[in-house]
């Protein structure tokens, strides 16, 4: 294989061919169906998937199936395969919908409105996770116009990702004969530490939301007549808080920690070593807001491998130019408590919802419903085949910068599912969302020359991943 060429293979259709497409992509708002209980109605998601599939056809890698699998009430499944000259299989996966607008996009820029600057394309969707099927689909490609061996390869593009997966398991079964147990498994959902060189993350954080509701009252109340009398339905809700995490230090309760793996630390300290400060300088802090501490290395496992509580979300807070002196009735939060990679989030679950709910404050009328509880993923030592693949995809495609190893604060419930179901398998994970990415947030956006770089770095992988087993 000759680096370079794949490189200017990967780089050339990217300019040619997929920013065009991604740029179409992101003026479709086909916001998961968490975000959009009328999905089917208003028809974005079938657009994309119409487009994706088109651009897929039209690239006529020898020997592609493709369909389009629609399990009834579910939302729809892009299922390709490419045959290989072996007889192992590569699963690669990416997901087409997309999170909800979100405010604050600076002017010029909006969630549905493409905007390409330098090397930066913004808009919602690009980064996370459109390019994947693109990215999958050119790294086949770049293998064979080399002439490159490779395995039979599975390509899955899901609709569902960012509510939680939930459709996916369903596929996942109906297609098991057909996706056979991979020996590889690369998924191109995740972040990356900067843009200078290829990062795996080796670990994913679990998830428990939902809504946390205090009621005290039936109706609101002039504030004057019952403030001091009627318990504020907020200030209740602050105790709940409290019993989570400590409002001083956001240290969450012991129950919800696990043991940090001795090998997660030292990769931890590592990339600290490489990222140094701007592990927190990438956050647009406001004013003089410092971190909760300047430890590049503790910040690292912060996000990755201890519990944080966020409040994501209210209900029954008038604005306020409309909040007139009334003690309201109820108050509700949605909350967001990320879990470490290996704490049972089932359990955490039914733990939360005791914890805040149990001996309420002035016996007030109180409830946690939670509608996510995402299991994180800890994946399995990387062979040494996959670790030196990685690492000099890495230097050849990055200007010579080793790989880098370390875990993301977010959850993709897909790879706790596919670790359970391929327990024997290798996993790549990694993406293109780096510093001031900010997805799910305002000003999204792909970096471009990452993305080209990362696909290269797939295909040399997927090469690697045969040569090894034909050695064998």
């Amino acid at each position: 294989m000759n680096p370079q060429q794949v490189s200017a293979f990967c780089d050339q259709l990217w300019d040619q061919s997929v920013l065009p497409e991604l740029i179409q992509y992101i003026r479709i708002p086909n916001k998961s169906p968490a975000f959009d209980r009328d999905w089917q109605a208003h028809g974005h998601m079938d657009r994309v998937v119409e487009q994706f599939t088109a651009w897929c056809r039209a690239q006529n890698l020898p020997g592609l199936t493709l369909q389009v699998v629609r399990l009834p009430g579910r939302t729809p499944l892009i299922y390709m395969e490419a045959p290989g000259d072996g007889g192992d299989t590569v699963l690669l996966y990416g997901h087409l919908d997309k999170q909800p607008e979100m405010t604050g996009w600076r002017a010029g820029l909006g969630p549905w409105e493409p905007v390409l600057e330098g090397d930066r394309l913004y808009g919602r969707g690009g980064a996370d996770d459109g390019y994947a099927t693109f990215a999958s689909l050119i790294a086949l490609l770049a293998l064979k116009e080399q002439g490159i061996q490779r395995h039979r390869c599975v390509i899955l593009i899901e609709a569902c990702e960012e509510s939680g997966s939930f459709d996916l398991p369903f596929y996942i079964d109906a297609l098991a004969d057909r996706i056979g147990k991979p020996s590889l498994v690369i998924c191109l959902d995740s972040g990356c530490g900067n843009y200078d060189q290829l990062w795996c993350t080796t670990s994913l954080r679990g998830l428990v939301g939902g809504k946390l509701t205090v009621d005290v009252l039936t109706e609101g109340v002039h504030s004057g007549d019952a403030s001091g009398i009627v318990p504020s339905s907020f200030r209740i809700l602050r105790q709940l808080l409290n019993r989570i995490d400590d409002p001083a230090t956001g240290i969450v309760q012991p129950v919800f920690h696990v043991e940090i793996p001795a090998r997660r630390r030292e990769q931890a300290r590592r990339a600290a070593e490489v990222l140094g400060d701007a592990v927190f300088e990438r956050f647009p802090f406001a004013g003089s807001t410092a971190p909760v501490t300047t430890n590049p290395a503790e910040l690292i496992l912060n996000r990755t491998w201890r519990p944080a509580l966020a409040v994501t979300g209210a209900e029954g807070l008038p604005t306020v130019a409309d909040a007139g002196n009334v003690l309201r009735p109820s108050s509700t939060l949605k909350i967001s408590l990320r879990l470490p990679p290996t704490c049972n989030a089932a359990n955490a679950a039914r733990r939360l919802k005791e914890i805040l709910e149990s001996d309420p404050p002035y016996g007030a009328r109180v409830s946690f419903e939670y509608d996510w509880a995402g299991q994180g993923w800890h994946a399995p030592p990387m062979v040494s085949w996959l670790e030196t693949a990685v690492d000099t995809a890495s230097r050849n495609h990055f200007n010579g910068n080793p790989a880098m190893h370390m875990g993301e604060g977010g959850t993709i419930p897909f790879m706790g599912m596919l670790g359970e179901k391929f327990p024997e398998a290798q996993f790549l994970i990694t993406g293109v969302l780096g510093p001031g990415a900010n997805a799910h947030g305002p000003n999204e956006f792909l970096h471009i020359p990452t993305a080209k770089k990362l696909t290269a770095c797939v295909a040399e992988i997927i090469a690697m991943h045969f040569t090894q087993s034909a050695m064998h």
